[in-house]
């Protein structure tokens, strides 16, 4: 088993060092000064108007929306050998490659993300980092993160982490996820977790959903046309396979549609009756799971739900007094039984990161397999203003 485990790292190391130009060519994007774009094209308006019309004709599509029960299957896992993270051979210091999915109306060319793959670079030398993209360019990434069944879109990022020529033959994985790329990130980790995910960070995430849809910028029609259809008709299966925040949206007041239609999230938390046990196991099986919130995130509603706290009116709950942790749905509780779940907060609004909180962040959870990880907290009152971000939803 040594051996075995040492060929891998070895073949790991090698493949990485052959191809890690070649991965961090892709450029991902945020600005020091925040996520920019140019003004739209006639043509691009015109595009996604056609685009808005067809997802809103929803008597004409009914028919051809995919059925309310193929929405819920989840991924399915690959062929890898294990979902279980190997132990380390003696003297080995490569970093673990980093995996990062974006958030809403963000895109795998922001040039952001590109700072924070060099930034990873810079804190742990010889990082992999792979942003996860959903599209062939970087305006169909963007709209995949409002709309598309994520259903699908999950079962394409396994399949394409399982076969990818560094994560394949990695020992494990790190991930980090901001906004909504969080919960998905989660979601992969119970679905298939191939290659399998050592430790997962999330900023500003929605784990118990949200309650109500972000506001849109002027003019961001993407934006605009998904909050159209989530309040539209949140529970119908158009809308539940084609809108991205409608698979999370979580209201307390309607928890009976809510466990019923919910395509993603009633199913990754296991609160249903029939619960998922693969789910609980190999979530639990993380290493470490950092949970950071925003002090003043006023986008995701509840902002609480980055910790997984349950919100009725002004009536908060927390994780460790709700049913999912004491019945241990998803193996929140076992990772809090051995010092594996983190609560952090920051300072700032939603996506609002400075240089020093993501440095720290990832001397604290990333680096080679063999690292021990202490109890080291990402934000603080003594955060200087490096560079600062404002990155997207």
């Amino acid at each position: 088993m040594m051996m075995d485990e040492a060929r891998s790292f070895t073949r790991y190391d090698e493949v990485a060092r052959r191809v890690r130009e070649d991965t961090q060519k892709v450029s991902f994007t945020f600005t020091t000064s925040g996520f920019q774009t140019s003004p739209p094209t006639l043509p691009t308006i015109m595009a996604r108007f056609t685009t808005l019309l067809f997802l809103c004709a929803t008597p004409l599509l009914h028919a051809s929306v995919l059925p309310a029960q193929n929405l819920l299957v989840p991924a399915s896992p690959s062929n890898h050998p294990s979902t279980s993270i190997p132990t380390s051979t003696p003297n080995d210091d490569t970093p673990l490659p980093l995996i990062i999915w974006h958030g809403l109306g963000d895109n795998y060319a922001a040039s952001g993300l590109a700072d924070v793959a060099a930034l990873a670079e810079a804190v742990h030398p010889g990082t992999t980092t792979y942003i996860i993209r959903l599209g062939d360019d970087a305006s169909a990434d963007r709209s995949a993160t409002f709309f598309g069944n994520l259903t699908q879109q999950l079962s394409a990022v396994c399949a394409t982490l399982a076969a990818h020529p560094v994560l394949s033959v990695a020992p494990a994985v790190d991930a980090l996820g901001f906004s909504q790329g969080g919960q998905f990130l989660r979601g992969y980790v119970e679905r298939c977790n191939v290659p399998p995910v050592r430790s997962l960070v999330t900023f500003g995430s929605q784990h118990n959903g949200i309650a109500e849809f972000q506001a849109c910028a002027p003019g961001d029609w993407l934006c605009r046309g998904a909050e159209g259809l989530l309040r539209s008709n949140t529970w119908s299966p158009l809308v539940q396979g084609r809108l991205v925040p409608a698979q999370y949206f979580r209201d307390p007041r309607r928890m009976e549609e809510y466990l019923e239609f919910s395509n993603f999230l009633a199913d990754v938390n296991n609160e249903r009756a029939v619960k998922n046990q693969t789910y609980k196991e190999n979530l639990s099986g993380l290493e470490r799971f950092t949970m950071v919130l925003f002090e003043e995130d006023e986008t995701v509603i509840p902002k609480e739900s980055g910790w997984f706290a349950e919100v009725n009116g002004t009536e908060v709950t927390p994780l460790r007094e709700r049913e999912m942790y004491k019945e241990d749905w998803i193996g929140l509780k076992a990772l809090d039984q051995k010092g594996a779940l983190k609560f952090e907060v920051t300072k700032g609004g939603h996506m609002q990161l400075s240089s020093k909180v993501l440095r720290k962040t990832f001397e604290a959870n990333y680096g080679p397999l063999g690292r021990q990880f202490d109890a080291e907290e990402v934000g603080g009152e003594d955060e200087d203003e490096e560079s600062s971000w404002q990155l997207e939803l």
